[in-house]
């Protein structure tokens, strides 16, 4: 924990999980602080039958760590290409060796080393309003386990709450997405181009956090935006268009509160960027997720929020915000 304004502030989930990196290292000795130095290699699946034969797959395959042989996915199909630790980070090095500010800050790995992530701190801020500052990371995340992609995202991290903010806006990704094929490293020499994009969404998100700042949202309009924001599935959403408020479940009533509580109370929510604000509204969302959900232990916290539940909802509290922004409380009506 640390504190800010005498307020206790969460760390960022990344924190929690991954090891802090020292000053100017490289991506190499990132990994080797980290304890993320190891090789993974893929094998073909052995079917043992009935009969006592054992037949090799073609089609099915498995991933393990050379260190200590801990198998990270069983169920690899045969177009997926190991990219090692060292090759999904080392592109990072021309930016922050090349780039006056930027460092590592946090490397770590999930699980027995499945997914891997390394997050390097951009020097500059957004800002909202006067006093109200944004941290910008990159963060990149692979994993070894044949489900999911090497990504590389521009990440804000609001100071005074530690909630992420990354969200994708209409014209433009918040990240690059590489599959694990025989083209991934190819395609990673290429990824710098996430810097460019970066600088990009900093200027878009500073002037759309500032203008939501200005935007006045009333107690109920708060309320009814968190709660399409939290919709969890096509039911929970016609029992609202059609007004059944009543047969909303106890769960989905009981998460929408604590958001509104979060949004109402938090010390957070208290400057004059947030309280009663569009920007407090979105913040609303994000913060809850970092500073009240409570989840089975940090790694699930992680996912969550990185790429999980937690982002996806906040994307759609983000896009509400976007609309509300330009057709005031029509944006809240379900159609």
């Amino acid at each position: 924990m640390e504190t800010l304004n005498n307020q206790i502030v969460k760390p960022k989930v990344w924190q929690v999980i991954g090891t802090t990196i020292a000053k100017n290292a490289t991506s190499a000795e990132a990994m080797l602080q980290a304890g993320l130095d190891f090789g993974v290699m893929k094998r073909p699946n052995l079917h043992a039958l009935p009969s006592g034969n054992n037949i090799i797959s073609d089609n099915s395959f498995y991933t393990f760590r050379t260190d200590n042989e801990a198998i990270l996915g069983d169920k690899i199909g045969r177009d997926y290409e190991v990219v090692q630790n060292i090759n999904a980070f080392e592109f990072f090095d021309s930016i922050v060796g090349g780039s006056d500010g930027i460092r590592y800050e946090t490397a770590g790995a999930l699980g027995y080393g499945e997914t891997i992530f390394i997050t390097a701190k951009l020097p500059e801020y957004i800002r909202v309003g006067r006093n109200d500052l944004i941290d910008q990371y990159l963060f990149l995340t692979s994993t070894h386990d044949g489900l999911g992609c090497i990504t590389i995202a521009f990440t804000p991290v609001r100071i005074w709450c530690s909630n992420t903010l990354n969200a994708a806006l209409n014209n433009c990704s918040n990240c690059i997405k590489i599959r694990h094929t025989a083209s991934a490293a190819e395609k990673l020499k290429g990824a710098h181009k996430m810097l460019g994009l970066s600088d990009q969404l900093s200027i878009e998100l500073e002037a759309i956090f500032n203008r939501w700042a200005r935007v006045r949202i009333s107690d109920p309009e708060i309320k009814r935006l968190i709660q399409l924001a939290m919709i969890p599935n096509k039911e929970t959403y016609e029992k609202l268009k059609t007004g059944k408020d009543e047969q909303l479940s106890s769960h989905y009533n009981n998460m929408v509160s604590s958001v509104f509580d979060y949004c109402i109370t938090a010390d957070s929510q208290q400057e004059n960027t947030t309280k009663g604000t569009l920007f407090g509204a979105y913040n609303a969302v994000t913060g809850y997720y970092q500073n009240v959900r409570n989840y089975r232990d940090d790694e699930s916290k992680f996912k969550s929020i990185m790429y999980g539940t937690g982002q996806d909802r906040s994307q759609v509290a983000f896009n509400l915000c976007a609309e509300f922004a330009k057709n005031g409380n029509n944006a809240l009506m379900l159609n």
